[in-house]
Protein backbone atom coordinates (compact mmCIF):
# COMPACT_ATOMS: atom_id res chain seq x y z
CA UNK A 1 0.00 0.00 0.00
CA UNK A 2 1.17 3.51 -0.97
CA UNK A 3 1.86 5.77 1.65
CA UNK A 4 3.52 9.19 1.89
CA UNK A 5 4.16 11.08 5.25
CA UNK A 6 4.97 15.04 4.84
CA UNK A 7 6.34 16.52 7.92
CA UNK A 8 8.37 19.82 9.17
CA UNK A 9 5.41 22.52 8.18
CA UNK A 10 4.69 25.47 10.58
CA UNK A 11 4.25 28.69 10.97
CA UNK A 12 7.40 30.99 10.37
CA UNK A 13 7.87 34.87 9.46
CA UNK A 14 9.26 35.89 6.31
CA UNK A 15 13.06 35.64 5.62
CA UNK A 16 12.81 32.19 7.58
CA UNK A 17 13.30 28.58 7.08
CA UNK A 18 11.93 25.53 6.81
CA UNK A 19 12.53 22.09 6.02
CA UNK A 20 10.16 19.93 4.87
CA UNK A 21 10.63 15.62 4.61
CA UNK A 22 8.72 12.97 3.29
CA UNK A 23 8.90 9.49 4.15
CA UNK A 24 7.34 6.46 1.30
CA UNK A 25 6.26 3.53 1.25
CA UNK A 26 4.43 0.68 -0.65
CA UNK A 27 6.86 1.06 -3.99
CA UNK A 28 10.02 1.13 -5.82
CA UNK A 29 10.84 4.93 -4.49
CA UNK A 30 14.50 5.01 -5.83
CA UNK A 31 13.35 3.77 -9.13
CA UNK A 32 11.09 7.11 -9.29
CA UNK A 33 10.87 10.57 -10.34
CA UNK A 34 9.69 12.73 -6.79
CA UNK A 35 7.89 15.99 -6.52
CA UNK A 36 6.81 18.76 -4.32
CA UNK A 37 4.08 20.33 -5.12
CA UNK A 38 1.74 22.72 -3.15
CA UNK A 39 -1.52 24.01 -2.98
CA UNK A 40 -2.52 27.49 -1.36
CA UNK A 41 -5.74 28.70 -0.03
CA UNK A 42 -7.99 28.76 -2.91
CA UNK A 43 -5.88 27.69 -5.19
CA UNK A 44 -4.99 24.53 -7.04
CA UNK A 45 -2.02 22.53 -6.61
CA UNK A 46 1.33 22.99 -8.77
CA UNK A 47 4.45 21.59 -8.90
CA UNK A 48 7.19 23.58 -6.39
CA UNK A 49 10.70 21.23 -7.30
CA UNK A 50 11.59 17.60 -8.85
CA UNK A 51 14.12 15.18 -8.58
CA UNK A 52 14.93 12.41 -10.70
CA UNK A 53 16.29 8.74 -9.24
CA UNK A 54 19.59 10.22 -9.94
CA UNK A 55 19.54 13.17 -8.27
CA UNK A 56 18.97 16.03 -11.15
CA UNK A 57 16.56 18.43 -9.96
CA UNK A 58 14.43 21.50 -11.80
CA UNK A 59 12.26 24.44 -10.10
CA UNK A 60 9.82 26.78 -10.82
CA UNK A 61 10.67 29.85 -11.05
CA UNK A 62 9.07 31.36 -8.00
CA UNK A 63 11.38 29.24 -6.07
CA UNK A 64 14.05 29.27 -7.68
CA UNK A 65 17.43 30.39 -5.61
CA UNK A 66 15.39 29.84 -2.67
CA UNK A 67 14.03 25.72 -2.41
CA UNK A 68 16.21 22.76 -2.83
CA UNK A 69 14.92 19.42 -3.12
CA UNK A 70 16.86 16.63 -2.24
CA UNK A 71 16.66 12.88 -1.30
CA UNK A 72 17.71 9.80 0.44
CA UNK A 73 17.13 6.75 -1.57
CA UNK A 74 18.40 4.71 1.15
CA UNK A 75 15.90 6.07 3.58
CA UNK A 76 13.08 6.07 0.91
CA UNK A 77 12.64 10.17 1.95
CA UNK A 78 12.68 13.17 -0.13
CA UNK A 79 12.88 16.81 1.46
CA UNK A 80 12.50 19.95 0.95
CA UNK A 81 14.76 23.05 2.26
CA UNK A 82 13.13 26.03 2.02
CA UNK A 83 15.12 29.57 2.48
CA UNK A 84 14.39 33.07 2.52
CA UNK A 85 10.73 32.36 2.77
CA UNK A 86 7.76 34.78 1.70
CA UNK A 87 3.66 34.87 2.78
CA UNK A 88 3.38 34.01 -0.98
CA UNK A 89 4.77 30.80 0.42
CA UNK A 90 1.73 29.94 2.29
CA UNK A 91 0.27 26.40 1.08
CA UNK A 92 -0.45 22.98 2.22
CA UNK A 93 2.96 20.81 1.17
CA UNK A 94 2.95 17.76 -0.48
CA UNK A 95 5.40 15.17 -1.62
CA UNK A 96 4.60 12.65 -4.60
CA UNK A 97 5.90 10.69 -7.68
CA UNK A 98 6.39 13.08 -10.84
CA UNK A 99 3.93 12.71 -12.12
CA UNK A 100 1.45 11.41 -9.70
CA UNK A 101 0.73 8.38 -10.42
CA UNK A 102 0.28 5.77 -7.64
CA UNK A 103 -3.21 5.11 -7.00
CA UNK A 104 -4.50 4.46 -3.56
CA UNK A 105 -7.21 2.22 -2.12
CA UNK A 106 -10.03 4.44 -3.66
CA UNK A 107 -8.87 3.88 -7.40
CA UNK A 108 -7.67 7.48 -7.58
CA UNK A 109 -4.49 8.66 -7.59
CA UNK A 110 -2.87 8.64 -3.97
CA UNK A 111 -1.87 11.75 -1.96
CA UNK A 112 -0.60 12.27 1.70
CA UNK A 113 -2.01 14.61 4.29
CA UNK A 114 0.25 17.36 3.44
CA UNK A 115 2.00 19.85 5.74
CA UNK A 116 1.05 23.20 6.41
CA UNK A 117 3.16 26.44 5.68
CA UNK A 118 2.05 29.59 6.76
CA UNK A 119 4.80 32.26 6.35
CA UNK A 120 3.60 35.66 8.13
CA UNK A 121 4.65 39.00 7.04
Amino acid sequence: QVLLVESGGGLVQAGGSLRLSCAASGFDFPMYYMGWFRQPPGKQRELVARISSGGTTEYADSVKGRFTISRDNAKNTVYLQMNSLKPEDTAVYYCNTYPARLYGPTGLIYWGQGTQVTVSS
